[in-house]
């Protein structure tokens, strides 16, 4: 989990209560949340909860664009940044099933150029250490080229990697997953961003994708960065640049940093509640099998027991109070996304936020408190069923 100073604004409890329940209480709960946005000065918020493998509320409040005030809704599709790598490690377990490669490979050979920590030489960094941000590898070169971090193409390399084993310490680090997406180029033959539709969007009936020119670009929710000094809103229009001429000279394994495997997807907040609930089912849904029940345990179980991070999969119990939430998070140029489940229980929560002034107050906002004259939530915190959960450096 990034720890920066980021707003989650997330649906805390709808998931714990049936259908019926969330629909009485419907009217509450919108205002609880228009109450929550006018707190922390949201442009816009697109919301989906899930129950029993079934989106029992989904909806979306405020604005796609300031400029035109046109209203956001639910068809609307976010770059939902880091949240993005869990597609690119679903992919890979994808190519281990298929014995295309083996979570212990040495990622030297796969990616074609030496990966080796020069303070740790003869210690071997595995693909498995890329998913869980294991392998001593770190951001201050950049990660938009691989070439930061070939030797033979810059003479600083070395800049990349902290002084510890690979394996010892955990750095979230987005290079590991541009260089995921070049591996899954690679042993799949095909563009990264193909692949990801046709092995996982496709068959859960999702649309999305990282390709901004594949997809319709009247439904981009626009991003907007919040700017403290002035407190207004600017459009942040890298979110979805198109990138075409750099795709004109596309080369397979090299420039796959351009589609950002780290943080690219653009999708609605309901078709990432659906993509959701495959994982929550341990690789199945809609029908379809995208990952054995196997690979999809091996990416919920933490490696990295201080971050409880697994393979672009996190665990938390700071969501709700006595349960522990499986997911991701992201943020970038003003957005801020949220995606977690409980497998067990089978509810989840998604929520996108398309910019949001990121100012945070203690960590918790009061929503989150148990009542302290009692061992159950407070019932007004269960009615407005919305929080603000913050993460400090």
């Amino acid at each position: 989990m990034r720890k920066n100073n980021i707003i989650l604004i997330t649906i805390s409890f709808l998931g714990l209560f049936t259908s019926t329940w969330v629909k009485a209480q419907e009217g509450v709960i919108e205002a609880g949340i228009k109450d929550i946005m006018n707190q922390t000065h949201a442009v816009g918020v697109s919301v989906a909860v899930v129950k029993n493998n079934e989106i029992i509320y989904s909806q979306s409040f405020g604005l796609k664009n300031i400029e035109t005030n046109t209203p956001l809704n639910n068809e609307c599709i976010f770059r939902i940044a880091s949240i993005s790598k869990s597609f690119s490690a679903t992919s890979i377990m994808q190519l281990i099933e298929a014995k295309k490669l083996s979570l212990d490979d040495d990622a030297s050979d796969l990616i074609g150029f030496p990966l080796r920590n020069p303070n740790f030489p003869d210690k071997v960094i595995t693909l498995k250490m890329l998913l869980s941000h294991q392998s001593s590898i770190n951001d201050s070169r950049g990660y938009f080229s691989l070439d930061s971090i070939n030797p033979a193409t810059n003479p600083r390399y070395a800049l990349c990697y902290n002084n510890y084993e690979p394996g010892k310490g955990y750095m979230y680090c987005n290079l590991n997953f541009n260089m995921i997406g070049a591996i899954i180029e690679k042993y799949s033959g095909e563009r990264f961003d193909q692949y990801v539709k046709h092995h996982i969007l496709d068959p859960l009936g999702i649309y999305g994708g990282y390709a901004v020119d594949s997809l319709d670009k009247n439904r981009f929710a626009t991003i907007y960065d919040f700017n403290k000094q002035t407190s207004k809103f600017i459009e942040s229009p890298d979110a979805y640049a198109p990138r075409s001429e750099e795709i004109k000279h596309y080369v397979m394994g090299k420039t796959t940093p351009i589609f950002s495997a780290t943080g690219g997807m653009k999708i609605s907040a309901t078709d990432l509640a659906k993509y959701m609930m495959m994982h929550m089912n341990l690789g199945k849904a809609n029908g379809k099998k995208i990952i054995s029940k196997k690979s999809a345990k091996m990416m919920q179980t933490p490696l990295s027991l201080n971050e409880n991070y697994g393979l672009a999969l996190l665990k938390t119990d700071k969501l709700i109070l006595g349960k522990t939430l499986t997911g991701h998070t992201g943020s970038a140029y003003g957005l801020y996304s949220i995606m977690f489940f409980e497998p067990k229980e089978k509810f989840g929560i998604v929520v996108i936020s398309n910019g949001c002034d990121p100012t945070y107050d203690n960590g918790y906002n009061a929503f989150m408190k148990k009542d302290r004259k009692s061992t159950r939530l407070n019932s007004s915190h269960i009615t407005i069923s919305y929080a603000v959960f913050c993460l400090k450096k």
